[in-house]
């Protein structure tokens, strides 16, 4: 194979520029030059579905929270202290234990379970819906 000397963008004429060939591996493989002159003639490979294939992703651990720098409209805050939990928070705020799943539902992206909370933790107390 000889080396040939090339001005920029030109190259050598290629009886097969454009052409598409099978290989050995049954993949159809480009010959030809790029318009900008690029070669990939000797480019080959092929995107089968195989055995060396990742895993499928396992997200089941991922957590996510939306944060915001202001409080939504009637929004307050209580810091978690030895004694409290979601219905006696509820009494305090809204005048009825019975609305502690609000509160629950409000900090589940800190609360996996509602009977398990610890001093210290900020809640979110939403505007009671009385719609």
């Amino acid at each position: 194979m000889s080396a040939t000397s090339h001005a920029p963008g030109e190259h050598d004429a290629d009886p097969h520029e454009g052409s598409d060939e099978t290989g050995r591996d049954g993949a159809a493989h480009g010959t030809g030059t790029t318009s900008a002159g690029a070669d990939f003639s000797k480019v080959r490979g092929s995107a089968e579905h195989g055995h060396d294939t990742a895993p499928p992703a396992d997200f089941s651990k991922v957590r996510g929270s939306v944060e915001s720098t202001g409080e939504a409209a009637g929004e307050r805050a209580h810091t978690v202290v030895t004694g409290d939990n979601l219905s006696s928070i509820s009494r305090r705020y809204y005048g009825d234990a019975r609305h502690w799943r609000a509160l629950f539902d409000a900090n589940r992206d800190q609360l996996d379970d509602p009977d398990l909370i610890q001093p210290g933790q900020v809640l979110r107390i939403p505007a009671r819906d009385d719609g």
